[in-house]
Parts: C-alpha cells; sequence; structure tokens
C-alpha cells in the first residue's frame, strides 16, 4: 500500500491530519524524560519504565512504523462552561479506537498480514512527540502539538504496525513564543522554555486525587474549573481562525458544564450511568463534586 492510499483511507473516515513516525528508539527523547526525572516534572500517571516510553518495538517486536493522527474536538466558545473543551462530546478514548479500528480493518482489506496496536492516550509511548515525529504538528511552548489547520485542539492517537509506511519528516515551524501561555497559566505551570511542571497545572489539580492544599483550592475558586484547563490554549494565537471539528462525535450532544446540583442529587452508580460517555466521568463523582464543593466555597477558605 502506498502513502496515498493510506491518507485516501483516513479521509474517508473524516481524518486528515495523517503522518508516519519512524520506530527507532528515540534517544533525543530518552534524554529529556531523564531530565523530567531528575527534575520531578511528574504526576505520578505516567509509564514509568523510561525504554517503554522510547522503544516502540517493546509493544511490537516487528513493528516497522507508526501511524499517527489528530482528531479535532473545537466546537467554539462557552462562556458558562467549566470543564475543559475536550470534555464537551463524546469520550475521545471510546471515539478515536474505533475509528482507528475501522481503519485497520480496511487496511487489512489490502494488507492481509496486518498487524497492529492502537492507542490513543493509553499508551506507553509520548503521543505528542510521536505527533512531532510525524509532521502532523509542531510544539507550543506550553508543550501542546499544534496543527495548522486545527490549532492545539486535537486528539493524538496512533497505531503501532508492521508495515513500512513511508515515514514523514517533523516540520520545520514553531510556535510564536508571544509567551501568553505563560503569563496567562493560573498555576505558572509553563516555564516559557518548552518545559512544563505538571503539578502544577491546573488541570492536573482538577484531576488529583490527593487533597488538595489551600494554594491549590483557592486556584480552583479563582478560576472556577470543575474538570481540566484550556486557559493556556485560549490566549494562543495559533488557535485562531481554526477549523471546528468536522466529526460528529464531538460536536453534538455536548456536555459544557456540570451542575452543582445535578452532581448532588444523583448517587456515584447513577454518574457512571449518566456521564459513561464523557471523559471526565473516569475520574469518578467524588472528585467532581469536591471541586464544585471547593468552588462554591463549600469546603476550607482562603488564608
Amino acid at each position: 500500500m502506498n502513502k496515498d492510499r493510506l491518507l485516501e483511507i483516513y479521509k474517508d473516515f473524516g481524518i486528515d491530519t495523517v503522518g508516519v513516525a519512524p520506530v527507532e528508539p528515540y534517544i533525543e527523547l530518552e534524554k529529556i524524560l531523564i531530565d523530567r526525572k531528575q527534575k520531578e516534572y511528574l504526576t505520578g500517571m505516567e509509564e514509568e519504565d523510561i525504554q517503554k516510553r522510547i522503544n516502540p518495538k517493546l509493544i511490537m517486536e516487528d513493528a516497522k512504523s507508526i501511524i499517527v493522527c489528530a482528531f479535532p474536538y473545537y466546537t467554539g466558545e462557552f462562556n458558562d462552561s467549566n470543564i475543559s473543551k475536550y470534555c464537551y462530546g463524546e469520550d475521545y478514548h471510546i471515539v478515536t479506537k474505533e475509528i482507528l479500528n475501522n481503519i485497520c480493518l480496511e487496511i487489512t482489506k489490502e494488507i492481509p498480514d496486518f498487524k497492529y496496536e492502537i492507542f490513543a492516550d493509553n499508551g506507553p509511548l509520548v503521543d505528542r512527540y510521536l505527533a512531532y515525529l510525524s509532521g502532523i504538528g509542531y510544539f507550543g511552548i506550553n508543550n501542546n502539538i499544534i496543527t495548522d489547520k486545527y490549532g492545539s485542539y486535537v486528539f493524538i492517537a496512533y497505531i503501532v504496525n508492521n508495515y513500512d509506511f513511508p515515514k514523514d519528516k517533523h516540520l520545520n515551524k514553531d510556535c510564536l513564543k508571544c509567551n501568553k501561555c505563560v503569563e496567562y497559566c493560573p498555576g505558572n505551570a509553563i516555564l516559557g522554555n518548552y518545559e512544563i511542571d505538571p503539578r502544577k497545572c491546573l488541570s492536573y489539580i482538577t484531576q488529583k486525587k490527593e487533597e488538595l492544599s489551600s494554594k491549590e483550592e483557592k486556584l480552583l475558586r479563582e478560576n472556577k474549573k470543575v474538570f481540566g484547563c484550556d486557559i493556556c490554549q485560549e490566549v494562543c494565537p495559533h488557535n485562531k481562525d481554526i477549523s471546528m471539528t468536522n466529526l460528529y462525535q464531538f460536536s453534538s450532544n455536548l456536555t459544557t458544564k456540570i451542575d452543582e446540583d445535578e452532581i448532588n442529587e444523583i448517587s456515584n452508580k447513577e454518574f457512571k450511568r449518566r456521564f459513561k460517555n464523557k471523559a471526565f466521568s473516569w475520574r469518578g463523582r467524588k472528585i467532581i463534586k469536591r471541586n464544585l464543593d471547593i468552588i462554591s466555597n463549600k469546603n476550607k477558605t482562603d488564608f
């Protein structure tokens, strides 16, 4: 199968931002990850074994390429939203895997011995680094991947496979370095040198299981974020005049705000049933309710 045919199959499923990354161990990434570990820029959610994060052949011994793609999810601005935009539509874990499974079935019709493993924010490899290597986007100072068409409002997913698709090169582009993301980051997590301290990121804090400090609670109250944070993306000039998502899964049946009264009235079981197809549901009702209580000043006060 040639590259044009591969891109055609993806386009048939509504995906037009696709590239192919190599599978050799990523030595430059290894240096970055070691440096992050030494600086303790970790949340505990990462794969601990660095070799698993830099060597695709530990996933598939006969891997020959990695197909990387971006799923756009931008649907516009909602002033009363208290959750991240990536949570508005259907859970991207469900959507991306379903679409990529169907794509792989199409590929298998033309490559009968096609072997593959699909990942969408659940694999050991660093998806943003793969997006960079495959040329579908470039890094912003806030560490997000920026695409030409959709800005940084994209989910990244990839297929490790045993077919030697022609590899792409990374883009010779860079972000504008306006430093707005650094200036407006509530927790001062963005350091201005393409590094972030994820422990200070408000999105991480809203998902943190451990008890929040008074400083972290204050951040939630001041910014009224119940789950996730988009501030560094909202101020980014690369996200102006971008295309809306073309995927109905992310543009219909939107939930743009979590209602406090609704959460207080339902059980944990009902929460799972009602929101099972939303990306914020994985943390459960308890964390969502904690954040809502903090924002409405039902918990500790600032001092």
